[in-house]
């Protein structure tokens, strides 16, 4: 019987890594590099007229990601916790789920923070930066903790929208999708909610247009930025930086995750290896969401989670438990912070590690969504983003371990929610939840 569940769990995993690669991910990533490198060929030419259009195309698709970002972030934290229900055991499964979610994601900020500190990726050169400092407002040094606490509260639901203010959007945001959560199951409920996942679904049509035309867009920002600095500094840079956040990734994938486990009695190397097949799809995938079928057989058959757990702990995790978000968005909105001339004090870049986690778990499995927030964030205390147009083809990279991670990490949650709960749940109340074949 295990060896026919193996097989099965083996066939959907390689059904859907099939389907995925068929999806042109490596026609994607060959079309954004060779547009890294024309653009940086075009831009080392210095034609005017060339650079013109550059910077204009890049202006453009500045402005789209902007126009973009802040919509579909909030609309995928209020549909994600508008499906936290009261099922029986409902609530014992998520604290003990959404507590390690936090421990997990801290360390890996934190252990990003650390590489970063050690690492410590160099400033690119004046002339690229020189106009983005200009746009960080002047009183961002003066501003208190207080202060800058106070201001995420919204007193005007529509003005944190209209001024890019991400983190007060997360905050409505996060109040509606638990209001929806626990309000009563009524026929105005459900009308708004489906109004929701329908605009929802417009949004990712959207992204998915953006994201075939988005060679176009990294060729002007290659060229723009070629035409600007020279390719020794400007490598070196982005070298250390890249190597911070895979380097934090492999730290949290093969040391802190299999810590937790330990610490929980669970032997790291036996979930692993029953957990493999996900991990292995989620790397060549590059969607969380994409390898919850397989994620979710691997933890019933070959785990033997209870359904409960399984079936409730791992779609959630999926949209909320990103630690390789978390240490993106932290490495990257300093190392952008820190080439627009912010000061970087240990006090701010302790309160960056838990913005980037509250942003990480309000990710909730928006495509790009990792850089979709850095880029919010960033925009909403005026810090250069043109920098972040040269780390899209470095983050097409980064996105393969990033998913990797997290999907190991939602692995390794459900295995210590089922280790604390065992003998605890009621064997029935895995029943009505809902079953997840292929994706």
């Amino acid at each position: 019987m295990a060896d026919q569940n193996n097989k099965n769990v083996d066939a959907l995993a390689q059904e859907i890594t099939l389907k995925s690669r068929g999806q042109g991910k490596l026609r994607q990533f060959i079309l954004w590099m060779g547009a890294l490198i024309i653009g940086a060929i075009l831009g080392w030419q210095h034609i005017p007229a060339l650079n013109e259009l550059f910077n204009f195309i890049a202006a453009v698709f500045t402005r789209l990601f902007q126009f973009i970002a802040i919509p579909t972030v909030s609309l995928a934290v209020i549909t994600t916790l508008s499906m936290l229900g009261a099922k029986k055991d409902t609530g014992r499964i998520f604290g003990h789920a959404v507590t390690y979610t936090l421990l997990t994601t801290i360390c890996a900020a934190a252990v990003g923070l650390g590489l970063f500190l050690w690492i410590a990726p160099g400033n690119l050169p004046l002339d690229v930066i020189g106009a983005g400092v200009a746009q960080v407002p002047e009183k961002l040094g003066h501003v208190t903790y207080y202060d800058h606490f106070l201001s995420v509260i919204p007193n005007n639901i529509l003005k944190p929208y209209l001024e890019g203010n991400v983190l007060s959007v997360m905050f409505i945001s996060a109040s509606v999708g638990l209001a929806f959560a626990f309000m009563p199951r009524t026929e105005g409920r459900e009308a708004v909610l489906k109004v929701l996942f329908g605009l929802q679904e417009l949004l990712f049509t959207l992204i998915k247009a953006l994201l075939y035309v988005l060679p176009i867009g990294i060729l002007a920002f290659a060229g723009q930025l070629s035409a600007q600095i020279e390719a020794g500094v400007i490598v070196g840079a982005l070298g250390k930086y890249t190597a911070v956040v895979i380097g934090g990734n492999l730290i949290q994938f093969f040391i802190v995750i299999p810590l937790f486990l330990l610490f929980r009695g669970l032997n790291p190397v036996d979930v692993f290896r029953k957990m493999s097949p996900a991990v292995a799809v989620a790397l060549f995938t590059k969607s969380s969401a994409a390898t919850l079928p397989v994620t979710l057989a691997s933890a019933e058959d070959n785990l033997k989670a209870h359904p409960a757990v399984a079936r409730f702990v791992l779609p959630i995790c999926t949209t909320i438990n990103m630690n390789g978000c978390a240490a993106f968005i932290l490495v990257t909105s300093l190392f952008v912070m820190q080439n627009a001339g912010i000061e970087l004090t240990m006090g701010t870049m302790i309160a960056w590690l838990f913005i980037a986690v509250l942003a990480a778990i309000g990710n909730a499995g928006v495509p790009m969504g990792c850089y979709f927030l850095t880029l919010s964030l960033m925009s909403s205390i005026g810090a250069p983003i043109g920098l972040l147009g040269i780390i899209l083809p470095i983050y097409t990279i980064i996105d393969m371990i990033e998913t990797a991670e997290n999907v190991w990490s939602d692995a390794s949650v459900c295995a210590m929610v089922d280790h604390d709960l065992q003998g605890k749940l009621d064997d029935s109340s895995g029943d009505d939840m809902p079953q997840f074949q292929g994706a």
